[in-house]
């Protein structure tokens, strides 16, 4: 099983087969197997190319973007880049992130991680909220020195 954490809180996947909603992967979507007015969500693989994604992601109610390592960041990447071509739906992070990450995950547009269970007994749900920001989620510095220049 696997918990969801949103707003530094643990929650139950709303996200599941039982009520309609479906994930797919990627591949399916660009094969044509399934289309992006479904209510589906989009397993998309963390090495894909942003601007070659986001034409068939722009109508999906939902992303998942893998992490196979809590060392491999190129998921944050994604999705920085997925919210700057234009992606407003939800935005999850699935696998292997622990609470430290949180704060940086929500700074590059995630709108939840989905963890193991077995990480949530050893993260509990103090360390997540913890790291909630107290104010709105700030861009990084380096957007604020750029327009400084």
């Amino acid at each position: 099983m696997t918990t969801i954490v949103r707003n530094g809180a643990f929650h139950a996947d709303d996200l599941i087969e039982d009520y309609g909603f479906r994930w797919v992967e990627f591949e399916a979507l660009l094969d044509g197997e399934t289309t992006a007015d479904d209510e589906i969500g989009v397993r998309l693989p963390n090495a894909v190319d942003p601007s070659v994604a986001i034409d068939h992601l722009l109508g999906v109610d939902a992303v998942s973007i893998p992490f196979p390592s809590f060392a491999d960041g190129r998921g944050f990447g994604l999705a920085r880049w997925l919210r700057r071509l234009g992606y407003e739906g939800r935005l999850r992070a699935t696998g292997h992130l622990i609470a430290d990450q949180y704060a940086f995950a929500l700074r590059c547009g995630f709108d939840e991680i989905e963890i193991s269970d077995d990480l949530a007994a050893r993260q509990d749900e103090s360390q997540w909220r913890a790291q909630v920001p107290l104010g709105p989620v700030r861009q990084s510095y380096q957007d604020r020195l750029r327009r400084s220049a």
